[in-house]
């Protein structure tokens, strides 16, 4: 080879070598990219499914909540009724004709029977008397 040409040669294997160090230099570097890249996303979930687990929980503690206040109210309203039966005996009465006329409002009673009544007793043998 000549002078020239083995400068030449030199050149090409130089600039072939430098070539090929960039494309495995490249190489390392998208495996290196896409590792940190894959640790970045597990990073990304895991946070997202800590939200979504913190979320969850404080659902289930508002529902909860919710559902002991709805407790705490209705038994103040059960002990309110209970008091107004006691003090005024016509409260059970009243209560008891309002739930018999829903009842008629909604067509839920099929049959009324009527039971003669003395005082509050009822007649069961109708029209014996000696």
């Amino acid at each position: 080879m000549k002078e020239n040409e083995m400068g030449n040669f030199t050149a090409t294997v130089t600039l072939a070598g430098i070539a090929l160090a960039i494309i495995i230099a490249g190489a390392f570097g998208t495996v290196a990219a896409w590792s940190k890249l894959r640790v970045m996303n597990a990073e990304s979930v895991g946070r997202a499914e800590f939200v979504r687990a913190e979320q969850n929980r404080q659902i289930k503690v508002k529902t909860a909540e919710a559902e002991r206040d709805a407790a705490k109210l209705q038994a103040e309203a059960i002990e309110i009724m209970g008091k107004a039966a006691q003090q005024y005996p016509e409260y059970r009465k009243q209560e008891f004709i309002s739930a018999f006329g829903e009842a008629l409002r909604e067509g839920t009673i099929q049959q009324i029977i009527y039971v003669p009544t003395e005082a509050n007793i009822p007649v069961l043998e109708a029209g014996q008397r000696h």
